[in-house]
């Protein structure tokens, strides 16, 4: 038998291989062209969305969805969230007409059973059972469980909206991805205070603005934290992931095995408990939940889900006008330079930027002042990247709302006295 193959003759992957595959799929270079969003959603009774939702009622509901002709994909999270992921769109415009005619079709299906989706970062009342019990879920839930309660929250009980742009220029340059990834954890912040709208949990306030981000800062950083700033984004990406641990070992028949503590490096090394081959790897990069992961393209992860049905358009439209103008790019980046300070060496999002953000909002001023610059920026910029009239005045609407007045999406459900901080 070759060296580099295995019994089942699937082929050995090596420290090189991996590295050499890493450095070629995660950062996909060339002029930003497409632009995606995935969203999503938690599903309530859509009288009375504070009472719970039975799970059997839940499940004949989603069900039924199967069946509807998407253009996005359609998938649930272990609480029974549902999530619409949008083809690569040549155009913002063309991206949110293609979402909003998916949503139309999915909320009138919903709407039959008395259910509808609910745009919240973290489900202000419910903590609903794991409804999704396939051996991907049922290794991830024990392996968060070594965070207490923290994991299974958010599994079960968040949303977010994740929006997808190309990497970017392999030249350096306002649309250069070394820039795009730099620019991306610097504004990530803003993103967050800007939209944050998790202010409950169990229908208690959490003293943060950002629940859902909070309980990503508590989740193992070796899995959920970028990878530390400055350097090439690819070698930086490359290492980062290696020495990220496996979260399981999938298994043909039977419950996959959750290791301690072995990285993937680790696991190629040492060939134990079999010896990994790419898919191995590709799988890895599943698990790993960066607020900003490199798929090829970058998918920016750390937007709450926004309330109303079309909430979700104001934050993608600002995202890729931001991105995908050069003359907006160059401001922003220039305009969030400074947080870097405020950030320290400790990576997204453990550092004091992102924690300000989650915790604060806009009521942060640096953050509240940045947003503005960021917010007037994209303004004029929606009419260069092709966006309406409708889409313009949503962000406008949005900006003399939320960022002028220093407030966030969940300063309209937040109660004076939090009870606790959940990530204690």
């Amino acid at each position: 038998m070759p060296p580099d193959t295995i019994a089942d003759g699937r082929s050995v992957l090596t420290e090189e291989a991996a590295e050499a595959l890493l450095d070629g799929i995660c950062f996909k270079t060339g002029p930003p062209r497409t632009v995606g969003v995935e969203l999503e959603w938690l599903v309530h009774d859509q009288s009375r969305p504070e009472e719970g939702v039975a799970a059997e009622r839940r499940a004949t509901a989603l069900d039924g969805l199967r069946t509807l002709p998407l253009k996005s994909a359609l998938t649930f999270e272990p609480g029974g969230q549902l999530e619409l992921s949008s083809p690569p769109a040549a155009s913002l415009t063309a991206c949110i007409d293609t979402v909003a005619a998916d949503l139309a079709a999915v909320r009138t299906r919903l709407g039959a059973h008395g259910l509808a989706l609910a745009g919240y970062g973290q489900d202000p009342w419910h903590h609903p059972d794991r409804m999704l019990h396939a051996p991907r879920y049922d290794a991830m839930e024990a392996y968060f469980d070594q965070y207490d309660d923290t994991g299974r929250a958010m599994m079960r009980t968040t949303a977010s909206v994740q929006v997808c742009l190309d990497a970017g220029h392999e030249e350096p340059g306002p649309l250069g991805h070394g820039r795009r990834w730099q620019l991306a954890h610097l504004l990530g912040a803003v993103l967050v205070a800007a939209f944050a709208n998790s202010p409950m949990r169990r229908g208690h306030p959490t003293g943060w603005r950002s629940t859902r981000q909070a309980v990503w800062t508590k989740l193992d950083p070796a899995r959920t934290s970028a990878p530390a700033a400055g350097g090439d984004p690819r070698a930086g990406w490359t290492a980062h992931a290696l020495d990220a641990p496996v979260m399981c070992v999938r298994a043909e028949q039977g419950p996959w095995a959750v290791p301690d503590g072995l990285t993937f490096r680790e696991w190629i090394r040492h060939g134990l408990p079999r010896p990994p081959d790419r898919t191995d790897l590709e799988y890895h990069l599943t698990t790993l939940f960066p607020p900003v992961r490199p798929r090829g393209h970058l998918e920016l992860r750390m937007i709450d889900a926004q309330p109303g049905e079309d909430g979700w358009i104001v934050p993608l439209a600002v995202t890729t006008a931001l991105f995908d103008d050069p003359e907006a790019a160059e401001t922003v980046y220039r305009a969030v330079k400074p947080l870097a300070e405020t950030a320290g060496p400790l990576p997204a999002p453990g550092n004091l930027l992102w924690l300000n953000a989650a915790r604060h909002g806009l009521a942060d001023p640096e953050l509240r002042a940045t947003a503005a610059v960021c917010f007037e920026t994209a303004l004029a910029a929606l009419p260069r990247v092709g966006a309406g009239r409708a889409v313009q005045d949503a962000v406008a609407d949005f900006t003399e709302r939320y960022v002028l007045r220093g407030r966030c999406p969940a300063d309209d459900l937040r109660v004076p006295e939090p009870e606790k901080d959940p990530r204690t």
